[in-house]
């Protein structure tokens, strides 16, 4: 898998942590029903590995889908055999280089300059910024990206549509959206109203014929 090029041409990955594994594959399913189709499942929610399983088995073996919040070596080979096709840590940590072995693009957590010189030393593709709100937001993406330019920069933490749209239009690659996207979805609640959050993000994350935003525009 292409992760960066995926990243750029989707610009939102789902992130989908739930307690309920029933409503955590039907929030899988239904994020790719209405074309979100980068999908991270995390790690701690409830039986996510076999959430990872049956989605891999519904979805094919084609369709981008991710394991999130994983810190070690372990983690990182238990997502791969689950049949998961790309990485997500929430810090510099083994299950990068665990991940890298195995031949799974990583999207790696970062806060600090420092960390983005390590994530990358360990081989990451794409870098996490989380948690994104908490670090001061867009406009502290745009303090990274002054002696970072070309870093493939992914906020993640706090982003609803409106930090969606200024995030991109700060640079960022991407956008990683979980409870603002989700809502309840995943612990067996409400899917319409996941159908209409996930249409509304996609028009937040639009891009035109010019290759500009609607944050852009």
């Amino acid at each position: 898998m292409d992760l960066l090029t995926a990243l750029r041409a989707h610009r939102i990955v789902a992130i989908v942590r739930g307690d309920d594994a029933d409503g955590a594959l039907r929030t899988v399913l239904t994020l790719a029903e209405e074309h979100i189709p980068l999908i991270e499942v995390s790690l701690s929610g409830r039986d996510a590995l076999d959430v990872i399983r049956r989605a891999r088995a519904e979805l094919g073996p084609a369709a981008p889908l991710g394991a999130g919040t994983v810190l070690t070596a372990q983690d990182a080979r238990a997502a791969h055999d689950a049949g998961a096709d790309f990485i997500v840590t929430p810090a510099v940590c083994e299950g990068i280089t665990a991940a890298k072995e195995l031949r799974l693009p990583v999207l790696a957590g970062v806060m600090t300059p420092t960390d983005i010189v390590a994530a990358r030393r360990r081989g990451a593709d794409a870098l996490k910024i989380f948690p994104a709100a908490q670090a001061g937001g867009p406009d502290y993406l745009r303090a990274l990206r002054g002696p970072f330019p070309g870093e493939p920069f992914v906020p993640v933490g706090g982003v609803d549509a409106e930090a969606a749209r200024a995030y991109l239009a700060h640079g960022a690659i991407a956008v990683g959206v979980g409870s603002p996207l989700i809502g309840d979805a995943a612990d067996g609640g409400d899917i319409e109203g996941l159908r209409a959050r996930a249409r509304a993000f996609l028009d937040a994350v639009a891009v035109d014929a010019t290759g500009l935003s609607a944050a852009g525009r």
